[in-house]
């Protein structure tokens, strides 16, 4: 009889490591979901929206944890958080309601998802397919949270608008704050995965073959 095991589909880079089994899969999602946390208080301190590293982390844990295991993780991230853990940005907790960065925490849930179900079809195994899968993770995480700063950025009077932005124009202010200081990172964080994933795959498969050699 087969482990009982939150691991459904086909195996990712974690599963090539651990046996699959439940206690195996909490471990794993509390240590992305510690992970995550970690990587939130690597900072560079912007307003409304920082650059922090949790991008990086939420779409690494996806890819090698699967779809399921990596949306777990991040499902416990935003709920300790939620609760009053200091693992949002620059220890940031609490409600994520009136947060103008809570529409991509948010994102990340589903982004996790996302480069999970990537990975589980083998996309981390390559340069391309890595770089295309962290691309389309964060095109996830700018879906929930642009139109999550959008709406919060709305409800700013227009000189406060003006005063911190610049500008009036809600789209505007919007993408100067939400997307442009992001894109540099982002491809970095991109090219940086597509790097790793495929290198630990070949690693892993190597060191398969010298257990192989070594049992013959």
């Amino acid at each position: 009889m087969s482990n009982l095991t939150l691991a459904f589909g086909r195996p990712t880079l974690a599963d090539r490591l651990f046996s699959r089994s439940l206690v195996t899969d909490l471990i794993l999602i509390a240590a992305g979901t510690a992970l995550t946390s970690i990587a939130a208080q690597l900072i560079i301190p912007l307003w409304p929206v920082p650059i922090t590293g949790q991008t990086f982390a939420v779409l690494l844990v996806g890819s090698t944890l699967g779809a399921v295991r990596g949306a777990l993780s991040m499902t416990l991230y935003l709920v300790l958080g939620a609760a009053g853990l200091p693992v949002f940005a620059a220890g940031g907790h609490g409600s994520l309601l009136a947060s103008p960065s809570g529409g991509f925490v948010i994102g990340f849930v589903f982004a996790a998802a996302l480069t999970g179900w990537l990975a589980q079809r083998e996309w981390d195994r390559k340069v391309v397919g890595t770089f295309l899968s962290f691309a389309a993770g964060t095109v996830v995480i700018y879906a929930f949270g642009l139109p999550w700063l959008y709406t919060v950025l709305g409800t700013f009077p227009p000189a406060s608008l003006s005063r911190f932005f610049g500008t009036t124009n809600l789209l505007r202010a919007t993408i100067t704050t939400g997307i442009l200081p992001f894109l540099v990172g982002d491809t970095v964080k991109a090219l940086l995965a597509a790097a790793i994933l495929p290198a630990s795959w070949r690693l892993a498969g190597r060191a398969d073959k010298a257990a192989s050699e070594n049992e013959g």
